[in-house]
């Protein structure tokens, strides 16, 4: 075997190996984080439209953190776009052609509207093709406002729709904090660091011996990846038959990716915007925002034919973003 194709076996291995990491990292945060946090005092509502939903974001946030410190923030800046646009293309679209999705009303009203608007922030403010400290500091009150107006809603309504879709954990009188949640914590956040390493290192190796740019790594390998918790937990929803957590996933990840991910990202290190990613990939994002938010209102579901539309438009969109 040659030296090159070793290297490219070691660069896949390496890849498979990250994104396995992440996953397993992810849901031992969410069990741990939830449980510990329950048992200390806080109601299962609340946790689950902050901690959980935050938690389900972390694989994007050290994937774009770490790439935007070791790397470039450009890659950072590519695999949240990109994992935005595979949640919508991909995740929803290959959910809704296993089972269509009914939209409930909830969702429409209290969780699209912040969809909208970090999408459109994250537009606005990185049209000047550079997102600084300032810009994070927008995207992280949109944050600290979508995320109190959950604990609001979950306080008004005794359970709001996040906590039950997002986590199925016991009556929080009867969970106590205990070593082991601890560990579980500890171990989620250990995986999600040294899978989110090898999914940069891995993808970054392998797309480079063939000569694709650090935009195109990010857009596909990364945001793929750190997409894969979200197309797990929404395909296994689909055949349940529980599709209202696939949409209320989707939407809650795509929130929090812009608002938290590049927030943060933005505050700890510049980030530049590449001119192709204001003509090519901001106006797709947008697309298929606006898209499935106009597929949901038209008749309150996301049918089979709109799956198969969606997963068509990210292959097309994949298409265009080829070197």
């Amino acid at each position: 075997m040659s030296a090159l194709a070793t290297l490219l076996s070691f660069d896949t291995a390496i890849l498979v190996a990250g994104i396995v990491a992440l996953y397993l990292g992810a849901e031992a945060l969410v069990e741990g984080a939830s449980r510990l946090a329950i048992g200390l005092g806080l109601r299962a509502a609340i946790v689950g439209v902050t901690i959980v939903a935050f938690a389900t974001t972390t694989p994007e946030l050290f994937v774009a953190v770490l790439s935007g410190l070791g790397y470039s923030a450009d890659l950072g800046l590519g695999a949240i776009v990109g994992s935005n646009i595979a949640n919508i293309g991909l995740v929803l679209g290959i959910s809704a052609l296993i089972q269509p999705m009914g939209v409930s009303t909830t969702t429409l009203r209290r969780h699209v509207p912040f969809m909208i608007a970090a999408a459109l922030a994250l537009v606005l403010l990185g049209m000047d093709g550079r997102l600084g400290p300032l810009d994070g500091g927008i995207l992280l009150v949109i944050l600290v406002a979508f995320t109190g107006y959950l604990v609001y809603r979950a306080q008004a309504a005794k359970a709001d729709a996040i906590a039950t879709e997002e986590i199925d954990i016991e009556d929080e009188d009867e969970v106590s904090a205990t070593f082991k949640d601890v560990l579980y914590l500890g171990l989620g956040l250990l995986l999600l660091f040294v899978g989110s390493n090898w999914l940069i290192q891995g993808g970054k190796g392998l797309l480079e011996a063939y000569g694709f740019s650090t935009r195109f790594i990010g857009l596909t390998v990364l945001a793929f990846g750190t997409s894969l918790p979200e197309l797990a937990a929404s395909v296994v929803s689909a055949v349940r038959g529980e599709a209202e957590f696939s949409i209320g996933n989707v939407v809650g990840s795509n929130i929090y990716n812009v608002v938290a991910v590049l927030g943060i990202l933005a505050i700890m290190v510049p980030v530049s915007v590449p001119e192709s990613t204001i003509t090519l990939d901001f106006p797709a994002l947008l697309v298929f925002t606006f898209g499935v938010i106009a597929m949901m209102l038209r008749n309150r579901d996301v049918s089979r034919l709109d799956g198969g539309l969606l997963v068509g438009g990210y292959l097309v969109f994949f298409w265009l973003i080829l070197p």
